[in-house]
């Protein structure tokens, strides 16, 4: 749209809308089919798969890496850097060949809610949802539902976005109340427990929708 910066040197995929004062730097990539809200942040060398949204003022430094269907809530911000700082310990002004950027991976079909900041490193499984104002500070399973400053997981949520809800006389199985679809629980493979406990456990789909 008018107004918005959109680097030469980027890709924006068939049928995607920029809108006014949203930036895309060079060597961004973005699918077909994505929304980015009016003045949100695309880094150079993000890379942003087909069908995401990205809303108002969202912040995405590099080298992030979105997959397919993300949703990004107005303001969010995704960090690349460690250890930030403006000067070096003499004082001097950092450049950017001074520090090793870090990025954030979002899975497909997942969603980050309003003013949420996930501090790189970080991964956010496939279809997990952040709440809104949580502070990501390690990695989030798939279809896990976290929420805090930190975050932690609070739940599960299903490819709907709806909380999960236990499936009666079966433990470590959930079901999706609007679309009946059915899930469960396993252990990642070489996971180590982190943020919480139960942060080594994720959720897989056993039964389709009806």
């Amino acid at each position: 749209m008018p107004g918005a910066q959109v680097s030469e040197r980027s890709v924006v995929g068939d049928g995607s809308t920029v809108w006014e004062l949203a930036q895309v730097r060079e060597g961004a990539e973005l699918g077909a089919e994505c929304v980015v809200g009016r003045g949100a942040y695309i880094g150079a060398g993000v890379r942003i798969g087909a069908r995401c949204k990205l809303q108002n003022h969202a912040l995405v430094y590099e080298p992030a890496v979105l997959g397919e269907g993300v949703f990004v809530g107005p303001a969010v911000v995704l960090t690349n850097d460690r250890a930030p700082r403006a000067v070096d310990p003499d004082g001097a002004l950092k450049r950017a060949g001074d520090w090793e950027p870090v990025g954030v991976t979002v899975a497909d079909g997942a969603s980050l809610g309003a003013r949420s900041v996930c501090v790189a490193p970080v991964r956010i499984g496939r279809w997990a949802m952040v709440a809104a104002g949580a502070v990501v500070t390690a990695d989030v399973p798939d279809f896990g539902l976290v929420a805090g400053v930190p975050a932690r997981r609070i739940g599960w949520v299903g490819r709907a976005g709806l909380r999960l809800r236990p499936v009666p006389e079966r433990p470590g199985e959930w079901e999706c109340p609007r679309t009946g679809e059915r899930y469960a629980e396993h252990a990642e493979q070489g996971a180590q427990e982190a943020a919480a406990p139960g942060s080594a456990v994720t959720l897989r789909e056993v039964a389709p929708m009806r």
